[in-house]
């Protein structure tokens, strides 16, 4: 009977954790774990909303596919894919913050990215809700309203980045007014500011603390 030695068998349990590192080593699909993290997207939307194409994004999810943090399911013609549970949405979380923690490239892009410091509200969830809980501050959901269909923050309005310059009436001009969307990566709620960078409301983008 061939009994595995120590050495073999430990080579083959670093194997397979090195599978998921493996499915990580690339911005595409990181971004698209992020991106899956809303909620389910067929691959047309993955593609789209990172910028490239169907069959490179098939071949990304592919990969992720393959190490077992995401999952799909066949909608008429269309495969829908979905994370595998929350804890690859919590690994993504916690290899962002490692990042953050050591790599001075990744603090300096954050800081070019938030050029503007006072359009940045830095504030915990808890104080968040509470303040909309309070009326003290309108929360918007600038994600695309499948996203926040799916989850949302509790008080939120949902009102999607293409359909903010149409609905500008719909926003009070004498409250404090605080844009989120998918992370500290998301771009949305930063756009969100752009937008109504010369309009008289006083919009924030908010960075979950």
């Amino acid at each position: 009977m061939y009994t595995m030695d120590n050495r073999t068998l430990k080579d083959l349990l670093y194997e397979q954790v090195a599978r998921v590192g493996k499915a990580l080593a690339s911005p595409k699909r990181l971004e698209i774990l992020e991106m899956l993290a809303q909620g389910e997207k067929a691959v047309e939307s993955v593609a789209s909303e990172v910028a490239i194409d169907v069959k490179l994004a098939s071949a990304h999810l592919k990969a992720l596919r393959e190490a077992r943090l995401v999952e799909s399911r066949r909608d008429g013609k269309r495969i829908l894919y979905r994370l595998a549970g929350e804890d690859v949405a919590m690994l993504g979380v916690a290899l962002r913050h490692v990042a953050d923690e050591h790599l001075v490239e990744l603090r300096t892009a954050l800081q070019r990215m938030m050029a503007d410091p006072e359009r940045l509200v830095q504030v915990t969830r808890k104080e968040l809700m509470a303040q909309a809980k309070r009326g003290e501050v309108i929360v918007l959901d600038v994600r695309p309203a499948d996203e926040y269909d799916t989850a949302h923050l509790p008080h939120a309005r949902s009102m999607p980045l293409a359909e903010l310059s149409h609905r500008l009436a719909e926003l009070p001009r004498n409250a404090q007014i605080v844009a989120y969307c998918r992370g500290p990566f998301c771009l949305m709620s930063d756009e969100a500011v752009k937008l109504f960078a010369n309009a008289a409301i006083k919009l924030a983008r908010a960075s979950m603390a």
